[in-house]
Parts: C-alpha cells; structure tokens; sequence
C-alpha cells in the first residue's frame, strides 16, 4: 500500500502527525506538500496527490487544510477521485464501506491529532461492501463521465 498525502500551512502540523504514523507502520507515501506553515494555495496540492491516486500510483490519499473542506472540494474535481471529508470514526468507516472512498480529508483545525490516527487506522482497514453501494459509485462515474 502506498499514499498520497497533502495539505495546505492550515493542516501541516496536522500532516507531519499523519507522517509520523505512516513512518512508524512503514507506509510508504509520497508528499506533495506543503512543507511548512508558510501560505501556500490548497489546490494545485490537491491536484497533484488526487492525481496520483487516480493513476493508481497511490491506493489512497490524506488530505488536510484548515477545515478540510476546500481541499477536499479541489480532490474532487479530479476525475476517478472520490475525496471525503471526515470529522469522526463512523465517518471514516462509512465512506470506505459505502461510498469507496479513496482519499480522506481532515480539518487539522478541527480534528486533533489522536483522532486523525484513528479515522486514518479506519479509513485503511475498511474494506468497500460493494453490492447495492457499487451502484451508486457507477453512478458517481457517470456523472464524471456526462451522462448523467
């Protein structure tokens, strides 16, 4: 398993946490920045890792600006990408058995870093339930695609 993570200056600190963890499990991932609390534009950091996980290049993605919001509203113009934005566990669950998520985004002025670890732990342990939910992501495709 390989990531792509990112962030803006509003989630760094909230980002070398996440690094910590995923160096400590031996997780690899790359990291498109930012790399420091320097204003920095969440977008073309968005672009960039939701790209990279659209590619297959990575599995999943974890992105964090100061509310998680705009970052992950950036992820999600990348086609393939399905980036959701999580505040608690029973969100991070649910989005990778409902929804297949690929990319968790944070807040790291809203969540604290023990949280972030765990929605992270359970975001890459849940598996995606298919079934009536694999519908409704062929949905979603369509909607990229077009033609619905």
């Amino acid at each position: 398993m390989k990531l792509a993570i990112g962030c803006d200056h509003g989630g760094f600190a909230l980002k070398e946490v996440i690094r910590t963890y995923l160096d400590q499990q031996k997780i690899p991932y790359e990291d498109f920045g930012a790399y420091s609390t320097e204003s920095v534009d969440y977008a073309p950091i968005a672009a960039q890792a939701a790209r990279s996980v659209a590619a297959g290049q990575a599995d999943y993605g974890v992105l964090i600006c100061s509310t998680g919001i705009g970052i992950s509203i950036a992820a999600n113009k990348v086609k393939g990408v399905r980036a959701a934005l999580c505040t608690n566990e029973f969100c991070a669950e649910m989005t990778r058995r409902h929804n297949n998520a690929n990319i968790l985004c944070m807040g790291g002025k809203v969540v604290d870093s023990d949280l972030a670890v765990r929605m992270l732990e359970i975001f890459l342990h849940t598996e995606f339930e298919g079934g009536r939910h694999q519908r409704r992501i062929d949905q979603i495709a369509e909607i990229e695609n077009g033609n619905l």
